[in-house]
């Protein structure tokens, strides 16, 4: 073979794991070896750019039948899926299936107690799949913890399954069919293949934005043909993805100076790692939703915003307007609401709950739900102090001043809850908000310290700025093309030198 097509086939075998010594049919009957979790075959790799374009060629050139185009999709998205973890592709197409039988069962009656038993079957087989998987040793675990307060050693066995990666995305994605079907906000569509096309959707599969049946499903039976205006646009944002995951993996340094070293850092270092974080992730996961849209334009799938310019948020509750977007309308439509919303006089109550299972989707370990709860008490005291009159009209005051103002104030507590998402646990969380907030005599700086912090809060501060001019900028852009196509070279360029592909994104483990 010529090198070329050595180093293609070498980069196959790296994200399927097969020994490149070992014939590719060997290697699928050697269950040996070290145990399946990650992939290669992610959207900032050569090999996904080969996937993607066979996968184009096909789909757009090849194949002119709707239906084989969406067994394509399906198929496609297996086989992406597949590259983490072949063994879950029964339980991927498993919680599919029944859930667009249940909703077909739904849909067919009229009778409001065999409606709500169906979706009660819904309910408990993915919640009952996802805890499992997700919740089971944390909650063992968890017991075990708090017998041992009372003085007695217990050691209860744990499961130590690995996460089916994509299980929270996919698991919600698939409730929302059978609760707006059971809610008759839509009709059960025929056709499972569809409908597995929709669930398994290869750019969106693993790590959202989480889509509703209704936003997807219509387009995966009209498979919508592409404009030149969603090429285009598609483009900008995968390479706006690209650049914030690069950024995103820079930033990643500073961050693990802070949170995994045993060695306190000063005042000015605990800052950097603590913004370095709040860019970190912010860059990771909307850099992949970023190129996850931008894929699916570029196949004529239009998929919704996720995140819209977050750091800029003047509160709690502007900030989870625009933070995962698809995650928090998720939780407000189908869990705040069903807990009665504002209607039942238990409006604060309801919001807690919602934002404690909130944190809790996103790991299963008490930071999370300390992260939950903390977000969720900011939101109950915006509320609360909004009826109060004096603040009431400080809240209404959108001077640039005050508005410069509540954004230092939201954007504080915001890195004050990065900190309890990325600590190894609530100990730790305390004594780095701790030295954040000087309560702890801490070294020198070093000599670097002034010039890592300037970078870090620039290259935070870019990031949102390119982001302004995709979401304001965009249609400006795609009407001088050249201009355009010029700086997506330049980004992607920039992209090549600086960044590290096949790095893993964070949400991944969620």
């Amino acid at each position: 073979m010529d090198p070329l097509t050595v180093a293609v086939f070498a980069e196959i075998c790296q994200a399927f794991k097969i020994p490149c010594n070992q014939t590719p049919r060997r290697a699928v009957l050697d269950y040996g070896g070290d145990e399946p979790g990650g992939s290669d075959l992610i959207f900032n790799t050569p090999v996904f750019f080969y996937f993607f374009l066979l996968f184009v060629t096909l789909y757009g050139l090849v194949l002119a039948s709707r239906r084989h185009r969406v067994f394509l999709i399906v198929l496609a998205s297996l086989v992406f899926y597949g590259a983490w973890n072949y063994r879950f592709i029964p339980l991927l197409i498993g919680s599919g299936v029944a859930d667009y039988l249940i909703a077909q069962r739904i849909g067919a009656s009229s009778d409001q107690r065999t409606r709500r038993r169906w979706l009660t079957l819904s309910l408990v087989i993915n919640l009952g799949i996802l805890g499992l998987f997700k919740y089971a040793d944390f909650v063992l675990t968890s017991v075990a913890d708090f017998i041992a307060l009372f003085g007695a050693e217990v050691s209860l066995p744990t499961l130590a399954w690995v996460l089916p990666v994509g299980i929270s995305f996919y698991t919600f994605q698939s409730l929302s069919y059978t609760i707006d079907v059971y809610r008759r906000d839509m009709e059960p569509r025929k056709g499972l293949v569809e409908f597995l096309a929709a669930l398994s959707f290869f750019p969106q599969l693993v790590a959202g934005p989480i889509l509703r049946a209704r936003q997807i499903l219509p387009q995966m039976h009209a498979l919508p043909v592409p404009t030149w205006d969603n090429i285009k646009h598609g483009c900008l944002l995968i390479t706006a993805g690209v650049f914030k995951k690069t950024v995103a993996d820079l930033l990643a340094v500073p961050a693990e100076r802070i949170f995994d070293s045993a060695n306190p850092a000063s005042l000015l270092e605990t800052w950097t790692g603590i913004l370095a974080f709040a860019g970190q992730i912010y860059g990771d996961f909307a850099g992949y939703t970023d190129m996850a849209i931008g894929l699916a334009l570029l196949l004529g799938f239009k998929i919704p915003l996720n995140f819209r310019l977050p750091y800029f948020a003047v509160s709690p509750v502007d900030f989870w307007r625009r933070w995962h977007i698809s995650l928090s309308t998720w939780l407000r439509d189908y869990l705040y609401i069903s807990l009665g919303g504002n209607r039942n006089k238990r409006r604060l109550r309801n919001v807690m709950i919602t934002m404690l299972l909130g944190g809790l989707w996103h790991g299963a370990a008490w930071t999370f739900v300390v992260w939950g709860a903390y977000h969720g008490v900011l939101i109950v005291v915006t509320h609360a102090i909004s009826k109060v009159r004096a603040f009431a009209a400080f809240g209404a005051d959108s001077s640039r001043g005050l508005r410069l103002f509540k954004w230092a104030v939201t954007f504080h507590l915001v890195l004050v809850g990065w900190v309890l998402f990325r600590a190894g646990g609530i100990a730790d969380a305390g004594e780095i908000v701790a030295r954040m907030h000087g309560l702890r005599v801490l070294p020198a700086a070093g000599a670097q310290a002034g010039l890592i912090f300037g970078l870090v809060v620039g290259l935070l501060l870019f990031m949102h700025l390119m982001d302004l001019c995709v979401i304001r900028g965009g249609e400006w852009l795609k009407r001088h093309a050249w201009f355009m196509w010029i700086l997506l070279i330049l980004f992607q360029a920039i992209c090549l030198l600086a960044g590290e592909p096949s790095n893993d994104f964070i949400y991944f483990q969620f």
